[in-house]
This record gives structure tokens, sequence and C-alpha cells, in this order.
């Protein structure tokens, strides 16, 4: 069970290394009479349901993963007290609600084995890759590890991406084997449209793509283990490119681009170095990046939904104030397929993370929220990010934000209240021609509109137990195809004009007087009547909900 490569417990990794390399908040330590600078010889899993491997636990220097163990307990002490005996390095427990007991505490303390919680929200096959992948890494490292990028969090592939630019003398970018960026290096001056295009859309265009593989780039990139050399064109500056693999598995790549002057004279050297240093920080991204991710993007729904204790899992700063910004991807009047709804939402984070920090995203289906943080005194500080959705390619958005508030108790009014204003630019779209385009807007700018929403939201439920006469018309045009209740609608919002109504109903205004007479004759719908008018718009409006 122990990994190959480990010298033993005397010359192996250190905890404090391991913790250090993982993501942050994953784990916590609670207590560690002999500190965090103990080596570490594995990680292994314990199921207490399981009988004990006496051949595992006789080794020292384990990290033991307590499956299935809280620390509140009552097998939490005897498991620490046996990993003690056997001279584990720490113990891993679930911390659960009520946290670990005053006889725990204690028989920690009187011990030699740290006690360690895992976070609510983290998986233990996520924390197991991940501290193996970094037992690996640190191993690695130990035995010489790759010159110039070692001291990176595990996992922290923008910091890799900046520290081989720095090596290489280019531009970076690190791609998954679909070609999708992972991560790319700062740069003052992109090195050609190419590089612009890939990192805006999160991933190199597909005709790019088709390029490289008829052209057999992919096939020698793929099958070798050196670096491979594009040479510039008139389109584009000149690219190395090494695969990373893992084995025989191709774990993605790192594309090197000249930006306007020679790469550096040893950049083919460089960079097949990092393409060795790249295997853990890829293989921790597979095992644990996702799981990272949806673990942040919980927090912030969380934080959302009114859990103000989640602010520090995300980042947030309490006392500073937040706008909440909502973008819905659509595709024309219906939902886009949903390959089209993850490259625009990708678009959507990334112009999110590029336009002030401390913004923080989260995904729920269609829809992208971002908490965005306001400057002293500023009313608006999703304006110039609303207006970014507005230009996103390959799909419809519809984006609004809710109003800056101080206290993250009110983070929900602010999302309820962009998701209204969300719902608003829906409505107004469905009234357009098809191939309407991307909208947005702030809350004050619909606020009439989000108002009527609101009203006809409660009224609904009564509305469905109610008859009359507008009932009435609404019942015989679903019967029969009609379109009587379309022309009082159209009245109604022409404010009684007929010839500006019937124009856009397009219809002749004859036309539209006869139907407005028979509503009046059959129905008795007769719009000289206030009451009357006002239910035949309310009703007309739910109506439309119900197409």
């Amino acid at each position: 069970m122990h990994l190959s490569g480990s010298d033993g417990p005397d010359h192996g990794p250190t905890l404090a290394q391991l913790l250090a390399l993982i993501a942050a908040g994953t784990l916590d330590v609670v207590v560690a009479p002999r500190g965090t600078g103990v080596p570490v010889s594995d990680v292994v899993l314990h199921d207490p349901g399981e009988e004990r491997d006496e051949e595992v636990w006789a080794a020292t220097g384990l990290v033991l993963l307590a499956v299935g163990v809280e620390v509140a307990s009552s097998e939490a002490v005897d498991v620490l007290r046996a990993a003690d005996r056997a001279g584990a390095a720490a113990v891993v427990m679930r911390r659960g609600v009520r946290g670990p007991g005053t006889a725990l505490l204690e028989a920690a303390e009187r011990g030699r084995t740290a006690l360690l919680t895992r976070r609510p929200g983290q998986g233990w096959t996520e924390v197991l890759g991940g501290l193996r992948t970094a037992l690996v890494h640190s191993v690695a490292d130990g035995a010489g590890g790759a010159g110039g990028v070692d001291g990176l969090r595990l996992g922290d592939l923008s910091g890799l991406a900046n520290t081989v630019a720095d090596l290489v003398g280019g531009a970076i970018t690190i791609e998954d084997p679909q070609s999708r960026v992972l991560a790319y290096s700062r740069m003052d001056h992109e090195p050609d449209p190419m590089r612009r295009l890939t990192i805006l859309g999160q991933e190199v265009p597909r005709w790019r793509v088709v390029e490289l593989r008829e052209s057999g780039f992919f096939q020698t990139l793929w099958n070798t283990d050196d670096v491979v050399r594009r040479p510039a064109d008139d389109r584009y500056a000149e690219r190395l490119a090494v695969a990373v693999r893992h084995g025989s598995e191709v774990l993605g790549s790192i594309w090197a681009a000249a930006d306007g002057r020679p790469l550096a004279e040893d950049a083919v050297a460089a960079l097949r170095t990092a393409g060795r240093a790249a295997v853990p920080h890829l293989s921790h991204h597979r095992t644990w990046g996702r799981a990272a991710t949806r673990a942040r993007e919980g927090a912030v729904h969380a934080l959302l939904a009114g859990s103000t204790q989640a602010a520090h899992d995300v980042g947030i700063v309490r006392g500073r104030p937040y706008a909440v910004m909502v973008a819905e991807v659509y595709e024309g009047r219906e939902p886009a397929p949903g390959d089209v709804v993850q490259r625009v939402l990708d678009v959507l984070a990334l112009q999110a993370a590029a336009y002030r920090p401390g913004c923080v995203t989260a995904r729920s289906g269609q829809r992208l929220y971002t908490l965005v943080p306001a400057a002293d005194g500023e009313t608006d500080p999703a304006r110039t990010l609303l207006a970014t959705a507005r230009s996103v390619p390959r799909g419809v958005v519809f984006a609004g934000a809710g109003p800056v508030v101080t206290d993250l108790a009110r983070l929900p009014a602010s999302r309820e209240a962009a998701e209204l204003v969300v719902r608003v630019l829906g409505e107004r779209a469905a009234r357009l021609p098809a191939g309407a385009g991307s909208e947005v807007a702030s809350y004050a700018e619909v606020a009439a509109e989000a108002a009527v929403l609101r009203l006809l939201d409660r009224v609904e439920p009564l509305w469905g137990t109610l008859s009359g006469p507008v009932h009435a018309m609404l019942e015989h045009d679903r019967a029969h195809g009609a379109r009587y209740g379309e022309s009082v609608a159209g009245y109604l919002d022409a404010f009684g004009d007929t010839a500006a109504a019937a124009r856009r109903l397009n219809v002749h205004p004859n036309t539209l007087r006869y139907r407005l007479r028979r509503a009046r004759e059959l129905f008795g719908v007769d719009l000289a009547d206030p009451a009357v008018r006002l239910l035949a718009d309310v009703g007309l409006r739910l109506g439309r909900r119900d197409g």
C-alpha cells in the first residue's frame, strides 16, 4: 500500500508540506502534539467496518483516513489511540456538526499522532487523491524535482503557466487532451489573434483543431515525449508544444508561443522540463480540481441562500458591499443545447474573474451567478460586466444585476432582484420576433416591470380559482385557436389607440374593431369598464405565461 519511491518516514515529506500542496481549506489541523513537521510515508484508508490490516498499521509515518468516523462518535477515541500506538503521523476524521469531544481532544494532546478533520463538502476520494498526489510530487521534488518550477501549490496551473513563461520567454497555455484551456500565462502583448481567440473561448477554435489534426501535428505530439515545433507563418507566431503524460496516459499539453521576438535559446529544454514537472499538477487537477470547484460553487450558492457562514470558504469579505449579477443563456427563444451553455458560461465566468478582484461565481443549470464587490459609494458595480455579457459569442444571454447590499445576509434579496431582471428580459424577448440578441439591465432600469412580475406571482394562484368574462374568453381561445385575447391585449397595450394596435397586430383596424365587439358580445369583455380592463390585463399577462 506504500507509494513506490518513498524513502521511509525519516526521509519522506512532512505533513506540513502535504497540507501546503493540497487545496486550501480541505483539511483542518485540530491537535498536532509534535507539530506538522513530522515525516509522512504513505496515505491509507481505514474503514472501521473492516478488519484491521496489521501490516499496514505496523508502518510508521502514515496519514490514516478514518472513513466513516466522525470526531463526535464513540469510536473516534479508539481509532486515534490505535493509530498512535502504531506510530501514525496523523488521523483524518469527518468533522460533523458538534465537533470533537473533550475525551478525543485529551487523547490527542497526550499522544503523538496529529488529529485532522475533513471539511464538509469534501469527499474522501478527493482527499485521498489530493494527499497521494501531493506525496508523489513531494517525493519527486526531493529526488531532484524540475528546476525552476518548484514551490508551487499542487494544482496551481496558473502559477505553473506564468513560471514556464518566464523560463521559455513566450506566452504559455496549458490545455487538456480535448484542446480546452486549463490555464494561461499573463502577457503584456499577446502573440497573435489565435491566442486571443483561444483564451476568449477557453478552447482552441474547432477549425484550428481540425487543421492540426489533419496536418498530423497532434499525432506527432501525442506519440513523442519530446517538444514539437510548429514554425511561424504569415498568420501566426512560432509555437512549441509538449505532451504531459503519466505513463501511457496523456493528461494534456503545454504550448509556448513567441510574442514578437524569438523564443529563448533553451526554450525547448525548458519546455521539456516543464512537461515533466506538470504531471503531478495535471494529475491533481483531474482528481481534485472539479471537486474543489463544486465545493466552492456550493458555498457560493449557500451564501446566496442566506448562509453567511459560507463567506470565509469563498473569500467574501464581511462588511464590504456586493451586488449579485445573474446571467442566463438562451438560443433564440428556446433553451440552448448543453454544450453551447457550458461554453458560454465558461466565457462569462472568465470575464467575471478578469473584471475585478474578489468576483466569485457559481453555476446553476443555464445560469451563472456572480458576486461583484463594490467600491465605496459605488451603486452599480456590475455595469461594465453586464456590458461584456451582451457581447458573448455563440449564444444569447440575458443578464441582470441586483442592488448593492452591505450586509451579507441581504445577498439573497440582491439575487432575487437580479433573477427578476432576467425574467423581465426573457418576457420582453418572447414578445419580439425570433432572433433577438442578448439583453442586459440593472434592477433600477426595469423596476416597474419587475414589480408587475412579483404581483402576478402572488395573484396567479388566486386567478385559477376565479371565473368571469376574461376567463371565458381565454378558455375559448385555447379551445378553438381564436385570437380574441391577443386582440384585447394589443388594444390595451396601445392605450385604446385602435390604429396603433392594428399596426402592431398586423391586421386592418376594422378587423380589430370587429374582434373587440365580438369579445364583448360573446363573453362580456366590455373594455369601457375599468374593472374589466384591469382583469383583462392581469388575465392576459398570466395567459402569456401559459403560452
